[in-house]
């Protein structure tokens, strides 16, 4: 066999092109035909000098046509802090209604002049989670849940945090706290299934991590609502799949119960599925409750009745972070701000 070689000729690499230099505040005040401080003034949205509305244009033109952004960490350093807000990544599940109310805050506190940073530090908890939180050097840091202490408090405040916010079910020392009271929700539900004419009730504990916070005080709520009746209450592990749902409606008929307060609306849906599967007659063998009030409930046959949970206003959230900051020595405040009412449907 004849085996010929062939030789690939080199071609020389193309050449690279000049790096551009980057724009500065310099550029965009030459352009513009104004001062560089003007210049800080206007990108930096300073309220405390008057600039006309005609020159504000020219120098967004200007910035806009040069490719120009301010530097965020020289603009830190004249300030003397950042205008970063850290909000670290729920550990536990975000449904609809909390994820909506998170995008909410983001866009307001963006509208006061605040980038809002997520922090997805799977794995970090406590004071472990506040020093990598603390690294990035941020003005405010809002926290989900519950998890952050004292200490960790002590570490944010120390790196220069202006404030530190607390959105959960306990208050922590050192913070501006939310408190949500969502044992208000379990009481809601059990009041409402009490009143409907219900006496064995369960309620759903779901297995997922990291949703003890919200589920322990919801069961707490409705125990607290059947204190002293002749109703009794049934605590119903379940994982979010329909394979649990399944598993746990079979055995339905032999928990004897008339009623179930299911956690929320995503884990009513699921369970409501399953039972209809399993021939269980909504709501006249069971009463179905969920939480949350998502459309999605209002879409069942039978329409799911539900808590109404009223979450704080995300602007008034923003104004709240934004006091924090201009005047850290302020202290620490604590809110009740989570409002529950029963929204009743077909399927109680």
């Amino acid at each position: 066999m004849r085996c010929v070689m062939v030789q690939i000729p080199k071609t020389p690499a193309p050449a690279l092109p000049a790096p551009r230099s980057v724009p500065t505040s310099a550029d965009v005040a030459r352009l513009a035909g104004v001062s560089r401080a003007t210049v800080s003034y206007v990108l930096n949205n300073t309220s405390a000098v008057r600039i006309s509305e005609p020159t504000r244009r020219r120098v967004h033109e200007a910035a806009k046509e040069l490719g120009y952004v301010p530097h965020a960490a020289a603009r830190s350093l004249r300030a003397g802090h950042s205008r970063m807000v850290l909000m670290p990544t729920p550990s536990f599940a975000a449904g609809p209604l909390y994820s909506r109310f998170l995008r909410d805050l983001q866009l307001a506190l963006g509208r006061l002049d605040y980038t809002v940073v997520q922090h997805g530090g799977v794995g970090l908890h406590g004071d472990e989670a506040a020093r990598a939180w603390a690294e990035l050097r941020p003005v405010a840091v809002l926290v989900s849940g519950s998890g952050l202490g004292p200490k960790g408090v002590t570490v944010l405040k120390r790196s220069g945090a202006r404030a530190v916010v607390t959105l959960g079910p306990d208050s922590v020392e050192g913070a501006h706290t939310l408190l949500m009271d969502f044992e208000a929700v379990g009481h809601c539900a059990g009041s409402h299934l009490y009143q409907r004419g219900r006496r064995r009730i369960g309620v759903v504990l779901p297995e997922e991590d990291n949703l003890e916070a919200f589920s322990t005080p919801r069961l707490e709520g409705v125990r607290r609502a059947l204190h002293g009746t002749d109703a009794t209450v049934t605590t119903l592990p379940l994982a979010y799949t329909e394979e649990s749902a399944a598993r746990l409606a079979a055995r339905w008929r032999d928990l004897g119960l008339d009623a179930v307060f299911a956690y929320n609306d995503e884990y009513a849906m699921l369970l409501m599925r399953a039972l209809q599967d399993e021939g269980v007659d909504v709501p006249a063998e069971t009463a179905v409750m969920g939480a949350d009030d998502l459309m999605l409930g209002r879409l069942l046959r039978p329409r799911l009745s539900t808590v109404h949970i009223e979450l704080p206003s995300s602007r008034d959230l923003a104004e709240l972070v934004d006091r924090a900051v201009r005047d850290p020595g302020a202290a620490p405040a604590t809110h009740r701000v989570l409002g529950a009412t029963v929204v009743h449907r077909e399927s109680s």
